[in-house]
């Protein structure tokens, strides 16, 4: 004991001789690095499934419904999903038809067609079926189709020089050609400082900056004109620059505790000074065009239903399918209910992750804006898929 206070002393008395050189401090060790995704589906039972028997099932057939006009246009051979994940179109004829069959009201018998034509699998990463769950919705916005008065944001379509082409991984990229070589596109700051103005027209005007930034965000949207009318909006394209998120850049300047979509909306709004440098920092641009429908259009091309569709990553799960979540609501409140995967986002990346479509509106937008939610999903698919594709037992 002796022994080591004398060699502490003389460890001591060394560091602090003058003229002795100050060894910096150990690094700490490297964090460990995450293991890559590995998507998987366990086999499950329709007990397994907490709040089968309390959801209102039939509620969902609309966007079964929808789903099923746009697969069966399609060849009988044709999979569905990457490696044939819900077998192929064929498989889908009579669960499809037999869905037509049942009422709007009828819960229990949408159960029991549920329950005897598809098996329920709880999808994990790497074993585990803990995910994220957030929130989207369809912003409504006041506007013209003209600029005037106050009207002056423009919301551009598609413009006239933007190319869009097949990656080398097999994902679309947009850019333009410039001197015969496919170049990047023009990021947010350089269009909104008028770098495209010759080659993008203005479908819409509105008023508010921040609104028009958040309509970037989720994607599609509805004008509602002078007169009344709405005019419904659906992406026609994006410059294809990464996006970053806006509550993103406000956590990381310390600008923001509140980082749900309505505290940084507020945020924006009482500091516009500051506002627009920030939003110009997220790359991405999106294009719009006006579309028809019951809805805004997702990206398996048929309109989404408020409160039954889903945006999941296709790279694991194929649109198409029916998915029954297990999560919360942003009050606390489970929200535990048969979905459609119907959709896709930027952000929206990872086997156990989804955006719940919540609808349009001022009430809408507060819960997408606050929910981020822990919770897991149950794939449900056919069980007579093709055994040549469908890859699962």
């Amino acid at each position: 004991m002796k022994r080591l206070a004398v060699l502490l002393l003389a460890v001591l008395a060394a560091s602090c001789a003058p003229g002795s050189p100050r060894q910096p401090p150990p690094l700490p060790p490297a964090p460990p690095t995450a293991a890559p995704d590995q998507f998987g589906l366990i086999p499950s039972q329709f007990a397994d499934l907490p709040g089968w028997r309390d959801d209102a099932a039939a509620a969902v057939l609309p966007a079964l419904n929808r789903t099923c006009d746009r697969l069966l246009k399609q060849p009988n051979d044709k999979s569905v999903g990457q490696n044939g994940m819900g077998g192929t179109v064929a498989d889908w004829y009579t669960p499809c038809s037999a869905a037509r069959r049942i009422a709007a009201t009828d819960h229990d018998g949408a159960r029991v067609f549920f329950e005897g034509w598809f098996t329920p699998f709880l999808a994990v990463n790497n074993g585990s079926a803990d995910g994220l769950f957030t929130g989207y919705f369809e912003p409504e916005l006041p506007g013209s189709r003209s600029k005037k008065g106050k009207f002056v944001v423009p919301i551009l379509g598609k413009p006239r020089d933007l190319v869009t082409r097949r990656g080398a991984d097999g994902s679309m990229e947009s850019g333009r050609m410039v001197g015969g070589k496919f170049v990047p596109y023009a990021s947010r700051a350089e269009i909104e400082a008028g770098a495209i103005a010759t080659q993008a027209s203005a479908i819409a005007w509105v008023e508010d900056p921040v609104d028009a930034h958040i309509l970037h965000i989720q994607g599609s949207g509805r004008i509602r004109l002078e007169d009344g009318s709405v005019l419904r909006l659906g992406v026609a394209a994006t410059n294809g620059l990464k996006f970053v998120g806006i509550s993103r850049i406000l956590r990381d300047r310390g600008l923001i505790e509140d980082a749900s979509m309505p505290g940084v909306r507020a945020w924006l709004k009482a500091h516009p000074a500051q506002a627009k440098a920030l939003m110009a920092e997220n790359p991405r641009y999106v294009f719009y065009q006006t579309i028809s429908g019951d809805g805004p259009v997702g990206s398996e091309g048929v309109p989404l239903t408020a409160g039954r569709s889903i945006a999941v990553d296709p790279r694991y799960v194929a649109l198409g399918l029916p998915l029954f979540l297990d999560t919360v609501e942003p009050s606390g409140q489970p929200l535990r209910r048969l979905v459609m995967a119907q959709d896709t986002g930027a952000a929206i990346k990872g086997p156990v992750r989804g955006d719940f479509f919540w609808g349009t509106g001022e009430e809408a937008f507060d819960k997408a804006g606050r929910m981020k939610s822990g919770g897991r999903y149950w794939v449900l698919l056919p069980q007579r898929r093709s055994p040549r594709i469908a890859g699962i037992n």
